[in-house]
């Protein structure tokens, strides 16, 4: 049987290498499921890729793009339960090191990586969680979490940010501040939450964040750029304060040292698809507690159709987003 899917056999600009077609259905291998697709998320990631950002050679012949989505299992490989069957499910890490994302009618990969969505929550949310919301809770989270501390948000509009804000809150953070461009932003960011939000694009922003946060400075920073706002962030740290990037503008970062040892500054870097297997399961329990629980508001900027799937990948290569895109596939 075919089913229809989007695809690049090479690397460049949006709408001259994705392709929209038909190609073999996949088949649930051992310990596998398969996803009918109801929704692919479009992420930031999926964008640079397909554009070469990283690399100009493809690690497969066709790449089926974008690692997020939503669905229900419609197939079954050898040692999964059979019970599992019809179950509506939020995917991970479907495109990464692998061929086949979500941009397709069907997806097969290892049962681990299609999770229980709760019943409260819709399939187009779903399609929102892998990268943006993972990524949100684990650097909320991690090394003790923010309970009791001033947390700053870099971006609090973005995908990310927007989690990051709510789970902080949720996690118990004194305070949330957050850091945006722009009027609608700074709507987003205080409607997920943020206690107060600052213009990081005033010559004065600096002052206004030490002004907002307690005590003059933050415990812990979550950073979408670090290569920009490192200086920044170690000024407005307090000693022992942590920044937690999990995004860089550019290749290589200039860590101002004196500043930096001077306050005992922690910096750490991750990457949400290479999560051990440890803080993936905490990642994964923690987002599914807060979903039963209902305190998370999902920001979707638009709906398209996957034929639409160019124009989804240039919306975020623009810079227009506010928010998640979704494709709607079946």
């Amino acid at each position: 049987m075919a089913m229809k899917a989007a695809f690049y056999t090479q690397v460049g600009a949006a709408h001259e290498v994705l392709k929209l077609g038909e190609i073999a259905e996949p088949q649930a291998g051992a310990g596998e499921v398969r996803v009918r697709v109801a929704y692919s998320g479009v992420n930031p990631s999926d964008v640079k890729t397909r554009g070469g950002v990283r690399s100009k050679t493809l690690p497969f012949a066709r790449i089926i793009p974008h690692s997020d989505g939503s669905g229900l299992i419609d197939q079954v490989g050898a040692g999964v339960s059979a019970q599992r069957l019809g179950e509506r499910v939020w995917i991970w890490n479907a495109a990464w090191g692998r061929a086949d994302g979500t941009a397709a009618e069907y997806v097969a990969l290892p049962a681990a990586q299609a999770v229980p969505l709760p019943a409260d929550t819709s399939l187009a949310a779903g399609a929102c969680l892998g990268i943006p919301a993972l990524t949100a809770f684990h650097a909320v989270t991690m090394d003790g979490g923010v309970r009791g501390k001033c947390v700053l948000i870099a971006g609090g509009a973005g995908a990310v940010g927007h989690y990051a804000i709510q789970m902080a809150k949720a996690e118990g953070a004194a305070q949330v501040i957050a850091s945006v461009s722009s009027a609608p932003k700074q709507a987003l960011a205080e409607a997920a939450g943020a206690d107060a939000t600052f213009n990081y694009r005033v010559a004065d922003a600096l002052e206004v964040a030490r002004q907002l946060s307690q005590g003059g400075g933050f415990d812990r920073i979550i950073e979408v750029d670090v290569a920009a706002n490192i200086g920044s962030d170690l000024a407005l740290l307090h000693p022992e304060g942590d920044v937690v990037a999990y995004g860089s503008g550019a290749a290589n970062v200039l860590v101002p040292f004196f500043p930096a040892i001077l306050k005992n500054v922690r910096l750490r870097f991750f990457i949400v698809y290479n999560l051990n297997a440890t803080d993936r399961a905490l990642a994964l329990s923690g987002l599914t507690r807060l979903l039963q629980a209902g305190r998370l508001k999902h920001n979707i900027d638009c709906e398209l159709p996957l034929a639409a799937i160019a124009d989804a990948h240039e919306r975020i290569e623009q810079g227009r987003a506010l928010g998640n895109i979704i494709l709607k596939v079946s």
